[in-house]
């Protein structure tokens, strides 16, 4: 199946590169991210932390692999990350019990009250990076955006 392309292939460089999806992607990713950011900065976490944190937040426990697809993040950055959230008190390993092999990682009950105090906030700072969108269209831009990281 052919793509349209977003620009017209006669368009001017310039042009192009406003419009290029990835661009366009990458430039609303910093602004949400610098909002999200502000936000965490009042209770000393990093986006990365937060994204550890939010995803551990089901209390089902899940593993390091898991966890760095979740975040973004290479396995050797999210040990790192894993460690200073173990440091603060906030999540802990623990040995998986059907496989032994593998070490799950969970919230603690401060971790577990610090995403809850957190997330209202940081579902704010989401809703202000889409407020200039209608409702309806800020609903159907997650539900683009789900489809296209599926």
């Amino acid at each position: 199946m052919a793509s349209t392309p977003l620009v017209p292939r006669g368009a001017s460089s310039p042009a192009r590169r406003a419009q290029s999806l990835h661009t366009l992607l990458a430039r609303v990713t910093n602004q949400v991210a610098q909002q999200v950011e502000a936000t965490l900065a009042g209770c000393g976490l990093a986006l990365e932390q937060w994204r550890v944190l939010d995803l551990l937040a089901d209390e089902q426990g899940h593993s390091m692999s898991e966890i760095a697809e979740h975040a973004m993040v290479p396995a050797p950055t999210l040990t790192k990350i894993v460690d200073r959230l173990v440091d603060n008190a906030l999540v802990h390993r623990r040995v998986d019990e059907r496989d032994r092999r593998r070490v799950l990682v969970f919230t603690t009950d401060h971790g577990a009250d610090l995403h809850a105090r957190i997330a209202p906030q940081v579902g704010r700072a989401e809703d202000d990076a889409v407020a200039e969108l209608a409702p309806d269209d800020a609903a159907r831009l997650v539900h683009l955006l789900t489809r296209l990281a599926a």
